[in-house]
């Protein structure tokens, strides 16, 4: 049985990336691809028969507008700890339909979580995973969002340090005897500018996602299923009990914009809230 990860972007054209574990929860491939033929190429191999693929990318969407509840249900848990999921909604043309669905349909892959066939795909989030594997009280800022290459990269080699330290995990994932990983490690380490960090974050995440769909394969206890086969859904890695949420951080003063980060940070959590809650009293209402 193969384990696949496929951190997809929401439209071809830009850089995914992919990665494939073995029953042994070994590494044996992982790189980027950009359109639907060139990731169908590299996953058909190992979806032919028995497989669990983890997507990064909204896969099932059939609200007009706002969030998925599944979202709305997401972000109660894992908003505090700066892994927010973004609204999915067929207003949104990236999302009428999801390019993962489509790829679903292509490589005939069952979406439904709760499925025991052969040939299965479920939406991950690897943010979401790094707090509750690794139990962290806040993201890492290694995604192409942060601006201090530096940091990035520190971030993102923190990265990959905790994702070689789930060779002791259960289940394992060997990625240290992997020469593809090795090389991408390499990369990383090699990196002084974004766009070399840019081609080298989505195998990392391609990786996670491919440990997301191993885990809940073999620790389906252990999961959490925000959402449902019928309205959307995220697979997740439990929460630890206990685990707290890391302080914010007070962005500095800005001489000559005041504070205007702590204002934008308050606004966005003020509008992400008003959103989740329109959405739940629409529920239900039963609109």
């Amino acid at each position: 049985m193969y384990f696949v990860g496929l951190d997809l972007a929401w439209a071809e054209g830009n850089q995914s990336g992919v990665a494939v574990l073995d029953d042994d929860g070994r590494l044996v491939q992982v790189g980027a691809a950009v359109s639907d033929d060139d990731i169908e190429a590299a996953l058909a191999p190992f979806v032919d028969g028995p497989c669990v693929v983890g997507i990064d990318a909204p896969l099932i969407v059939n609200n007009p507008s706002g969030y998925r509840l599944g979202e709305t249900l997401y972000n109660r848990d894992f908003a505090p700890f700066e892994a927010t999921a973004q609204p999915a909604n067929t207003g949104n043309r990236l999302f009428d339909p999801p390019r993962a669905e489509v790829l679903c349909r292509r490589l005939g892959l069952d979406p439904d979580p709760l499925s025991r066939g052969d040939r299965r795909a479920i939406e991950v989030y690897p943010h979401a995973a790094t707090i509750s594997l690794f139990k962290l009280g806040k993201t890492l800022k290694y995604k192409r969002r942060a601006k201090d290459v530096a940091k990035r990269k520190d971030e993102l080699l923190r990265m990959v340090g905790l994702i070689e330290g789930l060779n002791d995990a259960t289940p394992r994932l060997r990625v240290r005897s992997s020469p593809a990983w090795l090389e991408l490690r390499k990369r990383i380490e090699a990196s002084d500018r974004a766009f070399q960090l840019n081609a080298c974050e989505d195998p990392v995440d391609a990786v996670l996602c491919a440990y997301v769909a191993l885990y809940f394969e073999r620790r389906r206890e252990d999961v959490t299923i925000y959402g449902d086969r019928d309205g959307g859904y995220i697979v997740t890695p439990a929460l630890p009990p206990g685990l707290t949420p890391a302080p914010r951080a007070r962005a500095a003063a800005n001489p000559e914009g005041g504070d205007v980060l702590p204002r934008l940070e308050q606004v966005q959590q003020l509008i992400e809230r008003a959103q989740r809650e329109l959405t739940e009293i629409r529920r239900q209402l039963g609109g």
